[in-house]
């Protein structure tokens, strides 16, 4: 049908008795009404929780502070046979610390009259929990109406009233204003979303050890040309967007699917830190192709897996959480044996907490830079290790692949630039930006790009990656028979056990 064939509403409704009536509003009450919730995903920005590094996701959140399960940890080096009074394994607390200091700048909140509001990215939001309030601030209500054209309002008003009157289903103004949002968030980068109930919840899970996918299975069919669905779990985020057995898969963000694609590049792109977002190009057997966004919230928990081969521990990190330092010294004590040297594997792991990976490299590493942040409103920032590095003394290789992204990045990255570790594999996804999420209120939130990290010499990561010092991504070799043989010879000591006292 023609667009001339569309007519306006001689009545329009009201899009809501609580928020705002076209018919009844002058156009300069509309405009403040507008503005007002056109800019309630940003105006709490100076409330932001706790910077994380996350892909595609991305991807900022602070969860509860987990019990520490290694605070009578004792550490025993074997070679000269003492048990430390006071080894440090709980002495990270400062941290966090070290983070909100980093960001205290004495104007980190821009009040010029364009209405921008700063973002304080690396602010714990429990400063804000008990005084956090939604109203738009008294500067941000001021903004100057000439920033918003008469011709963009009469527009959306006109692109509401006719979804409103002609869409084929009903649809509430509450639907129609949350997409509205989402739609403002995704357009600025991929990684900026709305945040309903269900994803900011599992947004928040994520921290204590959750990935998550969308709840479908993909082959390829060579006789069809295609990526097809053979699985959907049901009441998945597919099921309930109407993906179906049979649907072909063409694109995931922006990769594009064609034979060269393995399965797992396809379990990869799918999954991700529970709540973030992922697009998907989907067609009916070949028929109109449509994207469809998508959140990951089919949550899968996630365990550091710890295995000891010849001395040497090969720890599999597939993730940064809140308490992904415990967790690593845990499983060196559940090993139950002198560790002589470990094998660090990040492949797939899509990032997270952004000061786990600070504290995990301070298990490496002691006073050494990590990463670099560079926001909008503040100068360049250095995080650097804290506390005791437990395991310095052991020889260290990592392992990434392309699937390695953010916070994997930043701690391969310090390790690699101080030269405490040889990286082998693939260069590395490349995201380099820091999300922060800002609490709307206790069940929606705002997920906003705030600022990018460079590696602790200043090297740029967005859109690069990490560079292996052994490129293995042409070769057919077994990468952790590799790594195990370049760390015995590096082996110089008889070990270190960890030991947990009943």
């Amino acid at each position: 049908m023609p667009l001339s064939d569309f007519k306006a509403s001689k009545t329009p409704t009201s899009l809501s008795s609580d928020i705002l009536s076209f018919d009844t509003l002058s156009p300069k009450t509309f405009q403040l009404a507008f503005v007002k919730y056109a800019i309630a995903a940003v105006i709490l920005s100076s409330a932001s929780l706790t910077t994380q590094a996350v892909i595609a996701a991305p991807s900022a959140v602070i969860g509860k502070k987990a019990d520490n399960p290694t605070a009578n940890l004792q550490l025993i080096n074997l070679q000269s046979d003492e048990v430390p009074v006071d080894n440090g394994a709980d002495d990270l607390s400062d941290i966090d610390d070290m983070v909100d200091a980093a960001d205290q700048t004495d104007d980190w909140m821009n009040d010029d009259d364009t209405g921008d509001i700063g973002s304080n990215p690396l602010v714990d939001s429990s400063d804000y929990e008990d005084t956090l309030d939604t109203d738009i601030p008294e500067d941000v209500a001021q903004v100057s109406l000439k920033a918003i054209s008469p011709e963009t309002l009469k527009t959306f008003v006109a692109v509401v009233d006719l979804v409103r009157r002609d869409y084929i289903d009903a649809v509430n103004d509450e639907e129609l204003f949350s997409n509205a949002m989402s739609g403002m968030l995704t357009k600025l980068d991929s990684h900026a979303e709305f945040l309903d109930a269900e994803a900011y919840e599992n947004l928040r899970a994520f921290t204590e050890g959750d990935v998550g996918d969308i709840g479908i299975k993909v082959v390829y069919r060579a006789d069809e040309g295609y990526w097809v669905v053979t699985e959907v779990t049901d009441d998945s985020p597919a099921d309930k967007k109407g993906i179906t057995i049979g649907d072909y898969v063409h694109q995931i963000d922006e990769f594009k699917l064609d034979e060269d694609k393995q399965t797992n590049d396809i379990v990869q792109l799918l999954s991700g830190i529970a709540g973030t977002q992922v697009d998907v190009v989907i067609s009916k057997a070949g028929r109109r192709k449509r994207t469809i966004s998508l959140q990951r919230n089919n949550n899968h928990p996630q365990e550091i897996e710890t295995r000891l081969v010849d001395g040497i521990a090969i720890i599999k990190l597939p993730t940064f959480q809140n308490n992904s330092r415990e967790k690593v010294l845990q499983s060196l004590t559940n090993l139950n044996a002198p560790v002589k040297g470990v094998l660090l594997d990040l492949r797939d792991n899509p990032g997270g907490v952004l000061t786990a990976a600070v504290q995990v490299a301070s298990l490496f590493m002691s006073d050494s830079d990590v990463v670099q942040i560079k926001s909008r409103q503040s100068a360049l920032r250095t995080l650097s290790t804290r506390g005791t590095a437990l395991l310095e003394p052991l020889p260290v290789i990592v392992l990434q692949n392309r699937y390695s992204a953010s916070a994997a990045e930043v701690l391969a990255s310090s390790l690699q630039t101080q030269k405490r570790a040889i990286i082998l594999g693939e260069v590395s996804y490349g995201k380099g930006s820091v999300q922060s999420v800002i609490p709307l209120n206790n069940e929606q939130a705002v997920k906003l790009t705030v600022a990018h990290y460079l590696t602790a010499n200043g090297e740029k990561i967005d859109g690069i990656g990490v560079q292996p010092d052994i490129d293995l991504s042409t070769t057919e070799i077994d990468w952790e028979q590799l790594g195990l043989e370049l760390l015995r010879q590096q082996i110089t000591m008889p070990g270190i056990r960890f030991v947990q006292p009943t």
